[in-house]
């Protein structure tokens, strides 16, 4: 992802409402530098076009599972980056639960149908009507209907947890610099959400230091150190400790 990219990902999650899908295509961004956001939102809008029925007797919500039954979910998926990434999504018509879902909300919402996400136990889940009202509840996963209770999701908390999922994949991969570069993105992307957890912080610090940024490293890492002092002792000086180490392995 390229500066302006960042600066406006920054924006877009700072903004009310949130553009779901434009902050899912720049978190995209961040391995395919040069891609075309704009294109991205057009493959959107022609799935809600072939969604939208002929016969206006026929409901919008009627037809979309028909189309968008091309996007599935892959158990294989949860071990390919790609299938966290909307751009990929789009192209492949396969990811995970979220991305899924983000497409389903997409689409929905251009057809004038009230969607939102909702969360289940174990996956993010589709939400047609109003929560509080009559609705239904679909994963885009499997292709089926959710009976039960459903949470809704924020969209802070659906971009964090979209590069949750990234960090955690990356710590089932094999160790690696390319995983720690990955890492280091996604954790630096959650950065801008408004509400992101504060050990995030300490994360940086210590892939930028694996990653050969000792300085600047050790600089996250005393100020993590600094905000959490008070709070927890040890953890703060088990930062100070890691920061002198890396200082210490320029000289």
């Amino acid at each position: 992802m390229t500066a302006s990219s960042r600066a406006r990902f920054a924006e877009v999650v700072r903004a009310e409402p949130v553009d779901i899908a434009l902050a899912a295509l720049l978190v995209g961004a961040e391995v395919e530098p040069t891609l075309d956001t704009d294109q991205c939102l057009a493959l959107l809008d022609g799935l809600a076009e072939r969604a939208r029925p002929l016969d206006r007797a026929v409901a919008p919500a009627e037809v979309l599972p028909t189309v968008l039954s091309m996007f599935e979910g892959v158990d294989d998926d949860f071990d390919d980056l790609r299938a966290s990434l909307l751009p990929e999504v789009l192209r492949r018509h396969r990811g995970l639960p979220l991305l899924l879902s983000v497409v389903w909300v997409e689409v929905a919402t251009r057809l004038g149908l009230a969607a939102s996400y909702g969360r289940v136990p174990g996956r993010v889940v589709v939400v047609l009507g109003e929560l509080e009202d009559e609705h239904t509840v679909v994963d885009p996963f499997t292709g089926r209907l959710v009976t039960g209770a459903v949470e809704a999701v924020g969209p802070h908390e659906l971009i964090l947890r979209l590069l949750t999922n990234i960090r955690a994949l990356t710590a089932r991969q094999p160790r690696s610099l390319d995983a720690a570069r990955t890492r280091l993105w996604a954790v630096e992307l959650s950065l801008l959400v408004p509400t992101h957890p504060l050990e995030l912080r300490r994360e940086r610090g210590e892939l930028m230091v694996r990653l050969g940024a000792h300085l600047e490293g050790a600089a996250e890492l005393e100020e993590y150190a600094a905000l959490v002092d008070d709070l927890d002792e040890s953890t703060a000086e088990a930062c100070r400790r890691e920061a002198r180490q890396a200082r210490a392995r320029l000289n």
